[in-house]
């Protein structure tokens, strides 16, 4: 087979087209600006430290399960995924902890010392949300080309149960009481740089994902699983060029034709972009060519929030914490309402913190550990006030306050190694508009064929993947459109498409999540009623 493909970008999606495409028999050559694949996945390396740049959860195996098995390889034989347990730690602002576990039974136990009157509904949630999963997933692993893919009747009928035009909050007090429940539900929002308040309905899945899949660590950090993934694709036959930045597309009249990357011009018959969206259009694709997605549409568009991002190499180890921690204040949202409205910091912000030394000893030197911190913040627009050169000490000042309060006690004086990240950068380093750090928003008018399409609609021969295309953000959902796109390309070139099994057929270490709910719903709510009657007394 001689076609050629070229791929912009080593980040998830760009990696599992390449897989996929090189599995189907095509010639791919995949290029990237940094001298590391993953993106904004990659890993960071310094004095015997690792750390994950990004993404630090990896949830729903089996998608990336689908892919390798495509390739007639198997997922966990080429890279180990260490369970993690409990899920997270939620701190809340008022001094409550919860422990997450994916045990229904257990967790609806666990709400009950929360908010007794909320704790019967947990199991409830979690079925009605996943027959709401089995329902839409098949429209999560499909392009949605235009606004005619959504007479689907099989769509229109899901439309009470999707409910989108509902936000998550709303969708979320038909279940819960207590705000504190509703955010150990909703938290789940900023994976997608949204708040519970503009995020839709349909993502009250996230949290289902976590619960019914589990939440995995790969060996190495999410990073490592990318260069797994570099590693099949070469042995694959795919040419990855790092530390070669793409300079332009190159086109015969609305087709793309190939890349110019500083040192070479590459010929191709279709072209994959893995780059930011927005960053890559108004870069590398003249404006004369773009009719819809215009510098002014682009400009127009709802972004997700960035991250100010802290990553501390330290002496000693904190085996009393979990993995992951997720601090939520007492007034979590006017917090997440002051991100999407770039006020100020508050003085309390919410935060996550993955202590993964204490799953995965290979990430420290001996007697050492790691820190990663993430604190949500606005991204970089016209009403940001905030100068990231001047401000980014005093925001590690403050993250060094909230690591105390969740029991990360006497960092300071540990510290051997850190780095920071701010806005600033993840928009000049790592090419991200505006700092954005979860792409386009997932609002209700950013969503299915509102996004930039994975046939891209302004040029030919273009193809997207990644968080800026559908599906959407998150790695499950990146993986699933590599899937979208690599079998739009293969169509149209007229290739046999690699044949990739659908993730139901692939082998879960989950149990059948519906039955295990069905099955502990009697069990919980005997246990729950003595607990609610036991508060009452």
């Amino acid at each position: 087979m001689n076609d050629h493909i070229t791929i912009v970008g080593a980040g998830p999606g760009g990696l599992a087209s390449a897989i996929l495409l090189a599995s189907g028999g095509c010639r791919v050559t995949l290029v990237e600006a940094r001298e590391r694949v993953g993106g904004r996945t990659s890993s960071h390396l310094a004095d015997g430290f690792r750390f994950d740049t990004g993404p630090t959860f990896f949830l729903y195996p089996e998608v990336l399960e689908s892919i390798f098995a495509a390739a007639g390889r198997t997922l966990r034989d080429e890279i180990e995924l260490l369970p993690v347990d409990p899920l997270y730690r939620l701190h809340f602002g008022d001094g409550e902890t919860l422990d997450a576990t994916d045990d229904i039974a257990e967790l609806a136990r666990r709400v009950a010392r929360l908010s007794p009157a909320d704790a019967e509904a947990v199991p409830r949630f979690f079925a009605d949300n996943d027959r709401k999963l089995e329902a839409f997933l098949p429209f999560l692993q499909k392009a949605f080309l235009g606004a005619n893919e959504l007479l689907d009747p099989k769509l229109i009928r899901l439309l009470p149960t999707l409910a989108p035009w509902r936000q998550l909050d709303k969708e979320l007090e038909r279940y819960f009481v207590d705000p504190r429940v509703r955010m150990m539900f909703s938290f789940q929002a900023l994976y997608l740089g949204m708040t519970p308040q503009t995020c839709p309905s349909l993502f009250s899945i996230l949290p289902l994902i976590e619960y019914r899949y589990g939440v995995h660590h790969p060996r190495g950090g999410c990073g490592a699983l990318m260069e797994t993934m570099a590693r099949v694709a070469t042995e694959l036959g795919v040419d990855i060029k790092l530390d070669s930045p793409v300079r332009g597309l190159h086109f015969d009249g609305r087709r793309c034709v190939g890349v110019e990357t500083d040192d070479e011009r590459i010929d191709a018959d279709a072209v994959i972009l893995n780059a930011d969206f927005a960053d890559a259009m108004k870069r590398l694709v003249p404006a004369r060519l773009r009719k819809r997605w215009s510098d002014r549409r682009i400009e127009k568009q709802r972004y997700s929030c960035s991250t100010f991002m802290l990553y501390l190499g330290l002496e000693g180890r904190f085996d009393d914490q979990p993995h992951h921690t997720v601090y939520m204040p007492k007034d979590y949202r006017r917090h997440l309402d002051d991100i999407d409205a770039a006020a100020d910091m508050t003085p309390d912000p919410a935060f996550y913190a993955q202590n993964a030394s204490i799953t995965d000893d290979s990430l420290a030197p001996r007697g050492h550990s790691t820190l990663y911190l993430l604190m949500p913040v606005s991204h970089q627009h016209d009403a940001s006030r905030i100068d990231w050169a001047r401000e980014a000490p005093v925001y590690r000042r403050l993250a060094m306050k909230q690591l105390a309060k969740v029991g990360f006690d006497d960092v300071e004086r540990r510290i051997r190694y850190e780095r920071h990240l701010t806005p600033t950068q993840w928009r000049d380093d790592y090419r991200i508009h505006r700092g954005a750090t979860f792409n386009m928003a997932h609002n209700f008018g950013q969503m299915l064929h509102r996004r930039p399409r994975n046939r891209f609609e302004d040029l030919d021969g273009v193809y997207l993947v990644g968080g800026g295309t559908h599906p959407g953000s998150g790695l499950p959902t990146i993986f699933e459109s590599a899937k979208i796109s690599t079998a739009l390309l293969c169509d149209e070139l007229g290739i046999a498409a690699p044949k990739v099994p659908d993730v139901a057929s692939v082998p879960s270490t989950s149990e059948t999540f519906a039955a295990a709910v069905a099955a502990r719903t009697s069990v919980a709510g005997g246990a729950l009623r003595e607990s609610a009657a036991r508060s009452r007394a």
